[in-house]
């Protein structure tokens, strides 16, 4: 999805100073973000892609139900207090 930045000015321009601050303040945290990898991202930037097709049991495991936990009982089981899927 493209977004122009004029659309991301006027967004800004409309908010209250405070809220254009913390803005401002996100804007540099992405920044940084994105400039740093952790370490092994190159390792994993310059490897061969996977393109080796799924073992039966792999597609057999995908495929199952097995060990799959809803959003309400891992909400129950962990104490959570946040609504999950």
């Amino acid at each position: 999805m493209v977004i122009r930045k004029e659309d991301i000015h006027d967004l800004v321009e409309r908010l209250p100073e405070d809220d254009q601050k913390t803005v401002f303040d996100f804007m540099q945290y992405l920044l940084n973000r994105s400039a740093k990898k952790p370490e092994g991202w190159d390792k994993i930037d310059k490897a061969d892609p996977d393109d080796e097709p799924l073992t039966e049991e792999e597609l057999r495991q995908l495929n199952s139900d097995v060990g799959y936990v809803t959003g309400e009982d891992a909400r129950r089981e962990f104490g959570l207090r946040v609504d999950l899927p």
